[in-house]
């Protein structure tokens, strides 16, 4: 088998990010039409980021920049899991929905935070 990095696409924290922002997108079509400028939009922005900036950074040719993207993505979790707490508060989101979205997202952080982890420690 096979499990060299070739593409951003093969980075298994990008797949999984992709899958979220799919989920994200799905969710925040139940959400209020008064929201699609306000958190709709934030939430479906913070989600695009995360595999985007994954994406990005894994194409710029140093290490340290591909680690500063890695930190964005980081950065645009934080953002989504605030904003989907603030859904589930003000009754947008119901609980199965925002633990199934919550659950995705972490996993996502810990392997985000594991491959940051990874490239700030090789030589």
């Amino acid at each position: 088998m096979n499990n060299k990095i070739n593409t951003y696409r093969d980075l298994i924290v990008w797949q999984k990010s992709m899958d979220l922002c799919e989920l994200v997108y799905l969710a925040t079509q139940e959400y209020p039409k008064s929201e699609l400028y306000g958190l709709t939009s934030q939430i479906r922005r913070c989600s695009i980021s995360i595999p985007s900036n994954i994406a990005e950074g894994f194409q710029r040719h140093y290490k340290t920049e591909y680690v500063q993207f890695l930190y964005i993505s980081f950065g645009s979790g934080a953002e989504l899991e605030t904003q989907l707490e603030i859904s589930l508060r003000v009754g947008y989101l119901e609980k199965d929905k925002f633990d199934e979205l919550n659950i995705l997202l972490q996993e996502v952080m810990k392997m985000l935070n594991s491959l940051v982890s990874k490239l700030e420690n090789r030589r």
